[in-house]
């Protein structure tokens, strides 16, 4: 609304712009000849013609954007704007010879009979001018418009693709979860039911979250820390976590569970083929201070020769969540842990809570 109450505004200062300038050139043009004029004279001159201009300039630029080109064959498209700059030539010479009588007591037919002779080729070149700005501006407009439909359908594709991923996820993240559980039963019923107890609060922390596709980094946390808990418990107290996140990073934006089918990844293939207790590392900091570095580290057995981690459903999706959130501008890698496990570093821009 505000940019539009401006338009009238912009409107006027143009057709006034264009004015001043050729009062300036009839001003010198007419000291030249040895003929001046004041510095008034050339001023309210220019200024009645081009105003008129400007007023002639609204229904030929409505008649522009109802016979675009392109609405119907060029030859017959021109014809149709040929006769229209005729009338239009027309109509200017009426309305500026009844201002002429009005702001300048000359004769009304007297200043029509000069308007044919000198102005109606101009006043033809100014109709063709507006038509052309006028497509012009259109065109820009539609190519605006067609860029922000654009954007707008990436937008849905995108979030679709993730939403996909994110269902993705869930029932993956479930199912292992109550595997553990079965599992748990036949050794330690006390043990099972208190995981059943955390599941279900971690399952109702999760759906609450279920629309957001990034969240503050000290929340993807607290939602690991849960989920810990939990194996924790399936662990027997064989697995230990450990935190290194600067605080300047905790209210950073990351992907929605972004952390957790990566330290699942960990503990299916690090940990808990082992006998030793396991040991995983979370670290956050910012790199360059607009870039966001998550790292997740285990102590286990690490990678076979010639295996990749990228193989299960939580790393290939987490790949995938960070591509379609970031595309180039996030990384993720699989390198050596410092004690012969996995780390896991994904590295993406920078965003803050509002």
């Amino acid at each position: 609304m505000a940019g539009a109450s401006w338009r009238p505004l912009a409107f006027l200062a143009l057709w006034t712009l264009v004015g001043l300038a050729f009062a300036g050139q009839l001003y010198l043009t007419q000291t030249k000849l040895g003929t001046p004029v004041t510095w008034q004279f050339a001023v309210t001159r220019s200024l009645a013609d081009w105003y008129v201009f400007a007023l002639l300039s609204l229904p030929a630029i409505a008649f522009a954007r109802k016979f675009p080109l392109g609405s119907a064959p060029l030859r017959l498209l021109f014809a149709v704007h040929l006769v229209a700059s005729l009338v239009f030539s027309l109509v200017w010479m009426l309305l500026r010879a009844g201002v002429a009588v009005w702001l300048e007591n000359q004769s009304f037919t007297d200043t029509l009979q000069h308007a044919l002779v000198a102005t109606l080729f101009f006043n033809l070149l100014v109709y063709w001018v507006v038509v052309a700005v006028a497509h012009a501006v259109g065109f820009y407009r539609s190519l605006r418009e067609r860029e922000r439909r654009t954007l707008e359908l990436e937008k849905h594709v995108t979030e679709a693709r993730l939403l996909a991923l994110q269902m993705q996820l869930n029932p993956h993240f479930l199912f292992n979860a109550l595997h553990g559980i079965s599992a748990l039963m036949y050794r330690d019923v006390d043990a099972a039911d208190r995981m059943l107890v955390r599941l279900s609060e971690l399952l109702r922390h999760a759906l609450d979250r279920t629309d957001a596709q990034r969240v503050p980094l000290r929340d993807e946390l607290a939602f690991l820390d849960r989920y810990l808990e939990l194996e924790q418990i399936r662990f027997g107290g064989r697995l230990s976590v450990r935190h290194a996140i600067e605080d300047a990073v905790r209210d950073a934006l990351v992907p929605n569970l972004i952390l957790q089918p990566l330290v699942e990844n960990a503990l299916k293939h690090g940990i808990e083929p082992q006998v030793k207790p396991g040991v995983i590392t979370l670290r956050a900091c910012l790199v360059d201070g607009h870039r966001v570095r998550l790292e997740v580290e285990d102590n286990g057995r690490g990678l076979a020769p010639g295996k990749s981690a990228e193989g299960g459903i939580g790393t290939a999706n987490s790949r995938s969540r960070l591509t379609q959130l970031y595309g180039t501008r996030a990384q993720i890698e699989f390198l050596s842990g410092a004690d012969g496990g996995l780390r896991v570093v994904m590295e993406f821009p920078l965003e803050q809570t509002s």
